[in-house]
């Protein structure tokens, strides 16, 4: 089905029993962030809210709440993009399998933009930022921030469509220091898209326009987030992936989608910058306040009876999750082509997305000899001096045929697989002061970290076991030691005040050395052992998120050689919060008592969940 609209998007889930729409007038200030992680939690259907406190508008979240109805929403499209993407990535592929291709260029021709003369949904009315659904997440957010929004720019001087970015990037709508109706906060990086169009701006006397847009089709915000290859531009995207052109107006000098339920549109100061957040993000952290660049609103335009589309962003699994399953899905046999020799890169949901990568890599430069990490390493370098994949702090790669059955996306068996086999005195490769992601604050400054590989290739060298060494004992300060999986031993400290406790973790590796724990590769210093081992999940989220390598990794019986770091018995990640992180994500215990209430008996809400 092509959906024109986010609405006619919306009725085909209830027909399917995929929506739920909430009669109660229920407060943007973070009560419906809490109805919304609850049901998605819960795995639940998109959630329509029918009367936002202090908006005329409706709004929907949860689109994308579960893997099943993201591709219940594309199941009509997905795998003709698909065969798009790999023709683009490499034209080649059409001479190797050409039956598979042969409609690949219609479906890009049919999916171009194109510019409406008469009756663009759009333009049906204006309204002011007031009256938006000004959705707050979490307690210590600096105000009300657009979640998906579709951000439209274009380089100076050309009017050219074909020219356009449009990047998802937060926008802050209200607090800090912005004037209400007249001013927005706009977060993105210069090595971004928009970046890109701010750089050219800022040579030029032209004013830098950009429209933000909200709803639509479902395919306009995956347009908005997915990496495309050259040559093929988001709205082109959007377009093959709703099943019908991407129209568009231009009004006042700004690109407006035609079918687009709001668009804020403004023109972005090229030199003034203002203060942006606190703002709950991805990684389950708060992303601190920064000074980032200012847009000054003209107009909001909005269609009849259009919906306010958010979603709230946590500590993930969130519901731009679906975003990365779809990615996958869309690019997974354009791996071997943009890294030659990868098998499988699963950058990890559960631990933030940028922290910690899984790979599989090809080892096939010595066969004559013993088995050792040689290729993989090339193949690593490559991963993480790439794009997106750049932004990594842990990168974990095995060989391919050490385990014919070994997938990334098996997080307990990965890992079993390395640590069965890595030489821990040879197969660790760091990377000091560089930089890892903007939102991770585990680092020695903003933007600014370290990285390791860690590699393995080869037979068993081990057998992990879930069990203590017969009279194994702690050094003061240290306690609760329990096993997340076997090889894998979380132990509780005393928690982390300043850089002096970093010397508590050297008292820690000296009195391990009397133990033997060759079974034992992996050690995690944490503030809770009981935490750590209640999901997979929280491991490697408080493990990969709350560490900077070369910081926080120790080792039992350390050494340096020549520059070269490695350790002869277990490795030590100190995992405990640190002072300079971003505080943990929390929610507000009145707004939760408050919703309990839905949830309850004789509340709107009881037995959805």
């Amino acid at each position: 089905m092509a959906y024109k609209s986010l609405r006619q998007a919306a009725l085909d889930l209830e027909k399917h029993g995929q929506l739920l729409r909430i009669k109660t007038e229920v407060d943007p200030d973070l009560e419906i962030a809490e109805i919304h992680r609850r049901i998605f939690e819960a795995k639940g259907p998109a959630i329509l809210f029918e009367r936002v406190k202090g908006s005329p508008f409706q709004a929907l979240s949860n689109l994308y709440g579960t893997f099943e109805r993201t591709d219940f929403l594309f199941r009509h499209t997905i795998n003709k993009v698909q065969k798009v993407i790999e023709l683009k990535a490499d034209p080649a592929n059409f001479f190797k399998n050409p039956l598979r291709y042969t409609s690949a260029p219609f479906t890009a021709l049919s999916a171009l933009p194109k510019r409406k003369q008469l009756g663009a949904p759009i333009l049906h009315g204006t309204t002011t930022i007031d009256q938006l659904p000004l959705i707050k997440s979490w307690p210590m957010d600096g105000g009300a921030f657009v979640t998906m929004p579709q951000v439209i720019t274009l380089p100076p001087k050309t009017k050219s469509i074909m020219q356009s970015n449009i990047g998802m990037y937060r926008v802050q709508l209200s607090g800090n220091e912005y004037i209400m109706n007249k001013e927005v906060g706009m977060h993105y990086q210069l090595h971004r898209g928009i970046g890109v169009h701010h750089t050219m701006h800022n040579e030029t006397d032209e004013p830098f326009r950009a429209s933000v847009v909200i709803g639509g089709p479902p395919s306009y915000a995956f347009a908005a987030i997915m990496p495309l290859p050259e040559g093929l531009t988001e709205m082109t995207f959007a377009g093959m992936m709703g099943g019908h052109r991407f129209g568009y107006v231009w009004k006042n000098e700004h690109i407006l989608p035609a079918f687009a339920d709001f668009v804020i549109t403004g023109t972005i100061r090229k030199k003034e910058k203002k203060p942006e957040g606190p703002f709950g993000d991805h990684l389950g952290y708060y992303s601190l306040q920064h000074d980032f660049p200012v847009m000054d609103v003209e107009n909001v335009y909005h269609r009849k009876d259009a919906i306010w589309h958010f979603s709230v962003v946590g500590r993930p699994p969130q519901e731009d999750s679906s975003f990365g399953y779809l990615i996958h899905n869309l690019v997974k046999l354009l791996t071997p082509q943009e890294f030659p020799g990868i098998k499988e890169i699963n950058a990890v949901d559960a631990a933030g997305v940028h922290p910690l990568l899984l790979a599989i890599g090809s080892e096939r430069y010595m066969p004559f000899r013993e088995r050792k990490p040689e290729e993989i390493i090339t193949q690593a370098n490559r991963i993480i001096g790439s794009g997106q994949t750049s932004l990594a702090k842990f990168l974990f790669i095995a060989a391919h045929g050490d385990d014919p059955n070994l997938n990334t996306h098996h997080m307990e068996d990965y890992f079993r697989h390395v640590l069965e086999r890595i030489d821990l005195t040879r197969d660790l490769h760091f990377q000091t002061r560089t930089t890892i992601d903007t939102l991770d604050y585990s680092g020695s400054g903003w933007n600014e970290g370290s990285k390791v590989v860690i590699a393995c290739c080869g037979p068993k060298k081990r057998d992990l076991k879930a069990e203590l060494p017969t009279d194994f004992s702690l050094p003061v300060g240290f306690s609760q030691p329990k096993f997340v999986q076997p090889g894998i031993l979380a132990i509780q400290a005393t928690p982390f005040t300043n850089e002096q406790d970093r010397q508590q973790i050297d008292v820690l590796t000296q009195h391990l050395e009397r133990f033997d724990l060759t079974h034992i590769p992996m050690i995690v210093v944490c503030d809770d052992s009981q935490f750590l081992i209640e999901t997979f999940n929280n491991f490697v989220w408080a493990t990969f998120t709350r560490t900077n390598p070369s910081h926080d990794i120790y080792g039992v019986g350390s050494f340096i050689e020549f520059k070269h770091w490695g350790c002869t018995s277990s490795l030590v990640f100190d995992a405990r919060i640190k002072p300079h992180h971003a505080p943990v994500l929390e929610t507000d215990h009145k707004i939760s008592q408050k919703v309990d209430r839905l949830f309850s008996k004789g509340g709107e809400l009881y037995g959805v969940i």
